[in-house]
């Protein structure tokens, strides 16, 4: 049995994310509270396996709660989004929020119920936390914007077209801090992490800001630029596709059967056919096995393969499914993977396995 803690400042949204998160009879709320202090007072009482969070509170908001949560009890956190609060997101993960689920339709909606499913399938992963790696994670300060300008490292010929990377639970910060430690390169990179609607767009802004890529979500049509950064946009699906001499983006629909939208495995199969063995593809932290079948795919055409540590995941699971397929060549700790890209894509060889 899964212990959660529920805090909101919303009467009806505490009493219906309880009666939702109740509803299978795996996971018991054992408490819930109307903003941060009280929250502070319920987990010290129940020591929960989980905590759902609002960040607009008053008395003491999510951030404030956060901060004091991951120095003393650390403890699993999904937050519950309001829209207000969607760019709000990126910096609650910084502070060590395991994931987020946006509320739809506003702070108090009756739709509530309609992220049941989303909401169950996170607090179970959460089982899965590396709590550790998360802690290790942690920026209580928000970062500096990168300095802009600089040229791209370049060579020639190129070894490499592209690098494609997929992420789900704990990726967006594992995405930021690559991108925002690896050099300006001369080659475009694509980004699969689950992620909702909107929050794809909010997320390539932010990267922008804070890396020396251009960074924007990804448009169907789009041709792949050097030194630019695109972000698959969240309930769709983004391949790659060759156009002559040039890279090229496909976005569409997601399909009935699909699990994922966007696909790590959509995006790296294509890319696999699209650039051969002259792609790097990595796979970052996440619940599941999404980008095994991909990575396989590009292995099998010669491509560079990477996949994160456990040493460093948030959830092994994904590089782990990854790593079992026997196509991945370098299996890195974090702070290693920007420096393996960099190396790759000027054809080097890694300096770290």
């Amino acid at each position: 049995m899964i212990k959660a803690v529920v805090i909101d400042d919303s009467a009806f949204n505490r009493v219906t994310l309880s009666r939702m998160i109740e509803s299978e009879g795996d996971v018991r709320v054992v408490a819930t509270a109307v903003d941060g202090e009280d929250g502070i007072k319920q987990v010290l009482r129940h020591r929960p396996d989980v905590v759902t969070l609002d960040l607009e509170m008053p008395v003491m908001d999510g951030f404030s709660f956060l901060r004091w949560l991951m120095v003393t009890i650390p403890t699993p956190v999904i937050v519950i989004s309001s829209r207000a609060s969607d760019r709000n997101v990126f910096k609650a993960l910084e502070l060590g929020a395991v994931d987020f689920i946006a509320k739809p339709g506003g702070r108090v909606s009756i739709r509530l119920e309609e992220i049941t499913t989303d909401l169950l399938a996170k607090l179970r992963e959460c089982v899965a936390v590396q709590l550790d790696n998360v802690r290790k994670r942690i920026v209580d300060e928000e970062p500096p914007p990168a300095p802009k300008g600089t040229s791209p490292l370049t060579t020639s010929p190129a070894p490499v077209e592209c690098v494609v990377i997929g992420a789900s639970t704990g990726g967006p910060p594992a995405l930021q801090a690559i991108l925002q430690s690896i050099p300006l390169l001369d080659v475009p990179i694509v980004v699969a992490q689950h992620m909702p609607p909107v929050f794809t767009r909010l997320f390539a802004e932010r990267v922008g800001r804070l890396s020396r890529f251009d960074v924007k979500e990804g448009s169907d049509g789009e041709l792949l630029e050097p030194a630019t950064v695109y972000i698959a946009a969240g309930g769709m699906q983004t391949t790659i596709r060759r156009d002559g001499e040039r890279l090229r983006l496909q976005v569409r629909e997601r399909q009935a059967a699909d699990l994922h939208a966007p696909s790590v495995n959509h995006l790296f199969a294509s890319a696999a056919v699209a650039c051969g063995e002259k792609l790097v593809a990595v796979v970052l932290t996440g619940m599941g096995d999404d980008g095994a079948s991909g990575i396989s795919e590009i292995a099998r055409r010669g491509g560079k393969t990477i996949a994160e540590a456990a040493a460093t995941a948030i959830i092994f699971g994904m590089p782990a499914e990854a790593i079992r397929t026997g196509a991945v060549k370098h299996v890195l700790a974090l702070p290693q993977i920007a420096p393996a890209i960099a190396r790759l894509c000027l054809g080097e060889k890694p300096s770290a396995e």
